[in-house]
Parts: C-alpha cells; sequence; structure tokens
C-alpha cells in the first residue's frame, strides 16, 4: 500500500505542478480555467487518497465542497465567455 500512495503522490505532484504552469502561461481564459479545474481534481484526489490511506470519512464533506466550487466555477466562466465571445442573441 506504501508504494502506491508513493506513485499516486507523485502523479498528482506532477498534475499540480503542470496544472499551475498552464494557469501561469495559458494563452486564454478559457485554458485556465481548465487548468484550475484539473488541479482541483488533482486536490480533490489527493484528498482522496490520503483519506484511502489513513481509512477515515471525515474528509467527504470537504470533498463534495471543492468539487461544487469546481463545478460553480467552471460553468459561470464558460457563460461568461459565451455571452462575451460575440454572440448574437436576441
Amino acid at each position: 500500500m506504501t508504494f502506491v500512495a508513493y506513485v499516486c503522490a507523485v502523479l498528482l505532484g506532477l498534475t499540480g505542478i503542470l496544472c499551475i504552469v498552464r494557469i501561469v502561461r495559458g494563452p486564454t481564459m478559457l485554458d485556465r480555467t481548465i487548468a484550475a479545474d484539473v488541479f482541483v481534481a488533482a486536490c480533490v484526489g489527493a484528498i482522496g487518497v490520503e483519506a484511502a490511506i489513513g481509512r477515515h470519512s471525515t474528509t467527504l464533506p470537504i470533498l463534495v465542497a471543492l468539487a461544487l466550487i469546481a463545478f460553480l466555477g467552471s460553468v459561470s466562466i464558460a457563460r461568461y465567455a459565451a455571452h462575451s465571445g460575440g454572440s448574437t442573441q436576441r
């Protein structure tokens, strides 16, 4: 189980670093939004792995709240981009 925890930690850490790079260098707002959403998903995964290794479920409300915040943020930015992108609605 320890080997799996180390592999998960390395992969999630690498994911986080690459997402931070994309957030900083992303050419558009939507690229940054997707990178932020993936970063939050990696954080949720890391917290989930920690909960599985520690064999406790006290972090479940935190996981649900993070997932909800990430979803609402992505939807709100997508709606903003759709309206400001020159769409012609009457």
